[in-house]
């Protein structure tokens, strides 16, 4: 019974959504296959089910509501530990750190945002978003 436990703790292999919630980029493990089945997460530039092994120098690109990030595999982990060793397990890319100062800088993910509790749109609002948009609603 012992040597299951240990088997399953050790981290010669490990599932992408483990290793997602290991790595602190989901808060749970549910979450981070959520992200996976809906194709949030792409290993290598693919879609890929949570059961697929992560392993050391793959490209994991994951898209969140929040942020947009591209990092590397450097190790693999089946416990959720703290940040700064959750921190060891992969390395942001170069195009992705790029990216995102860009996004900083222009804050794209503030585009059309609302205030909070300034309510629905008016009629008038509307006809003018519409406009701006060249879009129907």
């Amino acid at each position: 019974m012992a040597h299951q436990q240990q088997h399953k703790d050790s981290d010669d292999n490990c599932r992408l959504d483990k290793w997602l919630w290991a790595a602190r980029f989901f808060k749970t493990r549910s979450l981070a296959t959520a992200a996976i089945e809906t194709g949030k997460v792409h290993v290598d530039g693919s879609r890929v089910k949570p059961a697929k092994e992560a392993k050391v120098g793959q490209v994991i690109h994951i898209h969140h509501r929040d942020f947009e990030i591209e990092v590397s595999v450097q190790a693999l982990s089946n416990v959720r530990r703290g940040a700064p060793e959750a921190a060891l397990l992969y390395t942001e890319t170069a195009t992705s750190i790029a990216k995102r100062e860009h996004a900083k800088i222009t804050r794209e993910n503030e585009f059309a945002q609302r205030d909070r509790g300034a309510g629905r749109p008016t009629k008038r609002q509307l006809r003018d978003i519409k406009r701006f948009t060249g879009g129907t609603y």
